[in-house]
Parts: structure tokens; C-alpha cells; sequence
């Protein structure tokens, strides 16, 4: 078994992929505020953490290269990745052909894009045949219980209000969950309820329980420029109207 490598953030050691599989070089350097954002992630004190931004600001990378780094210093972890499965969140599958897995797979490319530019391709593969990362709707979370488990919850500003609250309370034993959502964009007319939930246990009592808030802004957008000027001219017009 090869020696694992450490990457020092912060307080926290991050210890590098076991055996063969590596993390990729990061393609953009971490800003002092995405490190403090995986500070929070990799705090083992953290069980749940909500975080919003808009577009580019890597809510989605920075939650998932967290999540490899936790599932390989404990190969005892898994990976779930949630998120909805169409425009809105309370609509079903059933028009879609095929079983689950089959209805669910077109809505799974950001996760493997993601993971992707974290580590090889082939090591996606082995991650999967290993069946150490799966993804389920969130119309499908009811009855579940995680144990030992990182669920990744994306695009949560589709998600209604009784979705997130089926969403937290599966959370069981060592298990980790992190919800990352954009107040700015919601497909479900009017029924997100991401908001209001961020809002409820963005506070002191909250954070001493392990349940942390954690925000970005356009101005730590990092995908390209204009994206950042143009999420910037955005959020200046919804603040006026």
C-alpha cells in the first residue's frame, strides 16, 4: 500500500487517495475563503452543512474533492449524491423509460464531471464498480437511514421545504451531509425552500450542534470573468426589483 501523501488546510490534515488512485494537480489555486469552506467540510465536529452561492464558485467541486479526501482516509465511507430529477422537484420518474438507475442517469453528469476533474477517469470507474458512490432522487429518500456515509445534496434550490426536511433527517451515525444550493436560480416556481431552511439554522445554537451555514458570493466566482460580471449585473437587478 503506497504512503498516503498530506496536504496541510488550515487546522486539518488531508490525507491524500490510497494505492493507485490519486488526486489530480487542482486545476485553480483554493482563495483563502474556498480553504475556510473546507476547513468547515473536513471539521469531523460537522455533520451538516448547507451552502449557498451562485454559478462558478465551485460549491459542487469543492464539496465532492472533500468527500473523496473523507472516503479515503476511512475506505468504511461511501459517496451518495442527490439532487432532483427534473425541472420540478416533486415530479416523478414515471414517464421516463426504463428502471432507476436507467431514469436517473442523464441527471448524474455533473457528479461525474466533477469527480472527474478531481481524480483519473478510471478511477470513477473502479469508485462505481467498487460501489463506493451511487446517487438517488430526492423524491426517493423517504424510509432511508445513512450510516457512515458523505451525501453530497446538489442543486438544493429545487428542493422543497419538505424535501430538505426528509433530506436532514435521514442523516444517521458518522454520516456527513452537504447541501449546496443558488437563492438565485430555482426551477420549481416559487416552492424552493431552500432559503427559508438556510435561514433556520443559519445561528449559534445550530453551529455548537454541528450544523453549519456557509455562503458564497459572485465574487468568488472562479469559473471565468464574465460569469462573474454577469452573476454581479444579476444580483444588482433582483435587489432592486
Amino acid at each position: 500500500m503506497a504512503k498516503k501523501k498530506v496536504e496541510k488546510v488550515g487546522s486539518f490534515d488531508i490525507p491524500q487517495m490510497k494505492n493507485t488512485i490519486k488526486v489530480k494537480p487542482k486545476q485553480f489555486k483554493f482563495s483563502d475563503k474556498q480553504r475556510k469552506f473546507l476547513e468547515i467540510l473536513l471539521n469531523p465536529d460537522n455533520s451538516i452543512i448547507f451552502v449557498s452561492g451562485p454559478a462558478g464558485t465551485s460549491k459542487t467541486y469543492m464539496s465532492l474533492y472533500a468527500a473523496i479526501q473523507m472516503m479515503m482516509s476511512d475506505m468504511e465511507k461511501d459517496l451518495l449524491y442527490v439532487r432532483s430529477v427534473i425541472e420540478s422537484a416533486e415530479k416523478g420518474l414515471g414517464y421516463l423509460p426504463g428502471d432507476i438507475s436507467e431514469k436517473f442517469d442523464p441527471f448524474l453528469m455533473p457528479l461525474y464531471d466533477k469527480l472527474e476533474e478531481i481524480v483519473a477517469p478510471q478511477d470513477v470507474v473502479w469508485l462505481k464498480n467498487q460501489e463506493k458512490i451511487a446517487a438517488i432522487p430526492i423524491n426517493f429518500l423517504r424510509g432511508a437511514s445513512w450510516v457512515n456515509k458523505i451525501i453530497v445534496a446538489d442543486e438544493a434550490q429545487n428542493f422543497t421545504f419538505k424535501e430538505l426536511t426528509t433530506l436532514i433527517t435521514r442523516v444517521g451515525r458518522d454520516s456527513k451531509l452537504i447541501i449546496c444550493g443558488d437563492f438565485m436560480q430555482s426551477d420549481i416556481n416559487g416552492k424552493s425552500g431552500f432559503r427559508n431552511i438556510f435561514e433556520l439554522f443559519n445561528d449559534e445554537e445550530s453551529k455548537e450542534r454541528g450544523v453549519q451555514t456557509f455562503s458564497f458570493t459572485h465574487e468568488d466566482i472562479v469559473r471565468s470573468e464574465i460569469l462573474k460580471f454577469l452573476i454581479g449585473k444579476l444580483e444588482n437587478y433582483q435587489h432592486k426589483v
